[in-house]
């Protein structure tokens, strides 16, 4: 009997009931049959409609907050049943380390968005870009920029070599923007796709109409999108133009795809030193992680003039050691097979190309090789290569940085200098990245400045950060995943930069009551309220957004000026010296510190009884405006500007506006204070 993958669509699993043109997707090292994968019957119009109905109405409930802490308790449940997965990914060809970047990776995207998007966004659901521009002399009409949620659907299409980490990726920053996801796994491992989604689904924890999962080939899905829709792709640079031209004017298409990434053995990195094991080490991990199918592995390994055969005698050795190709399964296997045959057969089609243009094996060969299987099982029902490097005497033969076989395989090419190093990288005609080996400065500024515009990340790999480098071929979830021309022009990742590009950016212009009211944060001009209890008094339960205190004034005179200088050592010649003072262009003479200014200011608003504010945690963008003179008189406005509670914690951020004034009314210094401050609070009974 066939077994159909089943699909996750309208909140509800659906399996075809038959289909005889059905893909059969196999195991990598046996050749059994795993699962058929079909959607003949799958209603796409539906679940594009549930998306955009269910999932935008359960996703748009939620603050950014409370999505961030769905995520975690997905990853939470994810990382609870990992090892079900490490298993279930071996039928692909993954190892127990390779699931370590696919599956831990995966799930170590869902806990770095959520933890970065309760720091990084605010307790709300819009994101404001940038600083408040004044359009009008008085203040009363202002602009800003501000993000905010998209009204339709994202569709990931993912590729066969990640089918956790490559979903994930994408699905946590979209989920956080609050745009409904519909995940499209390539076919060769949709069914570890479909395991990690069933994971999540049976947590009871997915907002309705969320995610969803089309295990299967998608006919007619982008005839249904339009603006407000958002297409991610990662796979092959063919298949991401062809897809490209589907798409409507109104529907954003982001595209990751292969490149013939590039690392560079510094003039430096001699055998013999760090960096030229360091270099071994990591060409060494990219040729057989995941058996090399990666779009971020090594493809052009480029040395100095007269080092190939060192660099190839060290790789070697690094094999023989390190490298046993097999099942997965089977104990003492370090490198598992491509994810099918057919992989397999591309890339030797690809290998003989690179041959026929003058490649020639310095290590490994296009062989089957001696893999270890289970008993009873053959090698060559498998999809098992072994490492292979080839050399080119000429590093601008184009099959170099034109051809990619998406597998253990790389070139080595050699260059005379650091520039030749830089253009051979941009022959590439854009990558996700490249690698540099070097401990010298000055040869990672030249090449920086030559290829950075032909990279979406650059690693500098030396003897200070070869322990702890996260690799050339690992991207994470901190910094940007893309990069320029064949590489697909797109970006994922990079933090919350990611977030944003699943929502909208708007310019809007109003009065500072009406911005307020639209980015819940105050604005200088919008109405404040002093009555009644101070501030500091309220919980957050209470306290709202133009809660202020309007202080009363203090005279700063030279004795304060001096007291303070010669308490903290701070005795700068612009506040103790009247005739140095009087010559800067910036002093009347002599000055108040800044510092003691502030500390005066936090005395003024200060309610100093214990209260709901907890402790002070910060302050921000301090601005020094106008000098004080002895005998000025300073007072302070301090404004609730922004409240922030946290999920997790009983209290909460409160960013202040705080404002010093002196008696002309002119602004002496600006900034943001920043106080945690409980959710609730009941005063201490007071015994009599």
């Amino acid at each position: 009997m066939m077994t159909f993958l089943p699909s996750y669509v309208k909140g509800a699993w659906w399996t075809p009931v038959e289909d005889p043109d059905a893909a059969v997707v196999r195991d990598a090292s046996t050749g059994d049959e795993v699962v058929r994968v079909s959607t003949k019957g799958l209603d796409l119009a539906g679940a594009v409609a549930f998306a955009r109905r269910e999932g935008q109405r359960s996703l748009g409930a939620l603050t950014f907050h409370q999505r961030a802490m769905v995520l975690k308790n997905l990853a939470i449940a994810l990382n609870e049943r990992r090892e079900e997965l490490y298993a279930l990914s071996m039928r692909s060809g993954s190892t127990r380390r390779d699931s370590l970047s696919d599956i831990d990776g995966g799930i170590g995207v869902l806990f770095t968005f959520s933890s970065k998007a309760r720091r990084e966004l605010p307790a709300g659901t819009v994101v404001l870009d940038g600083p408040v521009e004044p359009l009008s002399k008085d203040g009363s009409f202002l602009g800003r920029h501000v993000y905010t949620r998209l009204p339709g659907v994202a569709v990931q299409i993912n590729a066969f070599n990640f089918p956790m980490w490559g979903s994930l990726e994408k699905f946590a920053p979209a989920f956080l923007a609050g745009l409904p996801t519909i995940v499209k796994p390539a076919t060769p491992t949709a069914y570890i796709a479909e395991a990690w989604v069933r994971m999540v689904v049976e947590t009871g924890l997915l907002p309705e109409g969320s995610l969803q999962l089309v295990s299967g080939s998608v006919p007619g899905l982008f005839d249904l999108l339009d603006l407000g829709d958002t297409v991610g792709f990662t796979g092959s640079a063919s298949t991401a133009e062809r897809l490209r031209t589907q798409a409507k004017p109104g529907v954003r298409f982001t595209s990751e795809t292969d490149s013939i990434n590039a690392s560079i053995l510094g003039p430096d990195a001699v055998p013999g030193t760090p960096e030229f094991d360091a270099y071994v080490k990591q060409l060494l991990v990219e040729l057989t992680t995941k058996a090399g199918q990666k779009c971020t592995a090594i493809r052009r390994a480029i040395v100095p003039a007269g080092t190939t055969d060192a660099v190839a005698a060290a790789l070697r050795e690094k094999i023989t050691e390190r490298v046993v190709v097999g099942d997965p399964r089977v104990e003492g296997v370090t490198m598992g097979p491509l994810v099918s045959r057919e992989q397999r057969d591309e890339v030797l089609r690809q290998v003989a190309v690179l041959q026929d243009a003058g490649g020639r094996f310095v290590v490994g060969s296009a062989e089957a090789p001696d893999a270890r299987v289970a008993d009873g099982a053959s090698p060559a029902d498998g999809a098992f290569l072994e490492p292979m490097l080839l050399a080119f005497a000429d590093a601008a033969t184009p099959a170099v940085n034109d051809i990619e076989a998406f597998g253990p395989v790389a070139s080595i090419v050699e260059y005379t200098d650091v520039a030749e190093a830089a253009t051979i990288v941009g022959r590439g005609g854009g990558s996700l990245v490249t690698s540099v080996a070097t401990h010298d400065p000055g040869v990672a500024t030249e090449l920086l400045t030559r290829m950075g515009a032909m990279n979406g990340r650059v690693l500098f790999l030396d003897r200070d950060d070869a322990r702890t480098s996260t690799g050339h071929g690992a991207p994470v979830p901190h910094l940007v995943h893309g990069g320029p021309g064949r590489a697909g022009g797109g970006e994922e990742l990079g933090g919350i930069r990611s977030v944003l590009h699943s929502m909208q950016r708007t310019a809007i212009q109003g009065s500072p009551r009406m911005l307020t009211a639209l980015t819940g944060v105050w604005h200088p001009g919008a109405e404040t309220d002093t009555a009644g209890r101070h501030p500091f008094r309220k919980p957050l339960s209470d306290l709202r957004i133009g809660d202020a205190v309007e202080s009363a004034e203090r005279e700063v005179t030279l004795d304060d000026i001096e007291v303070f200088a010669n308490f903290t050592g701070d005795t700068f010649y612009a506040h103790m010296d009247e005739e140095s003072a009087a010559a800067n262009p910036f002093f009347p003479g002599r000055v108040a510190h800044g510092y003691l200014l502030v500390s005066w200011a936090a005395g003024l608003f200060v309610d100093p009884a214990p209260g709901p504010v907890l402790a002070n945690s910060g302050l921000e963008n301090l601005r020094f405006v106008t000098p004080v003179s002895p005998g000025d008189r300073i007072r302070v406005a301090l404004t609730a500007k922004q409240i922030t509670p946290r999920e997790t914690d009983e209290y909460g951020e409160v960013r202040w506006d705080a404002v010093i004034h002196n008696q002309d009314d002119e602004i002496v210094a600006q900034y943001d204070v920043l106080t945690l401050v409980a959710k609730t609070w009941q005063p201490a009974e007071v015994l009599v």
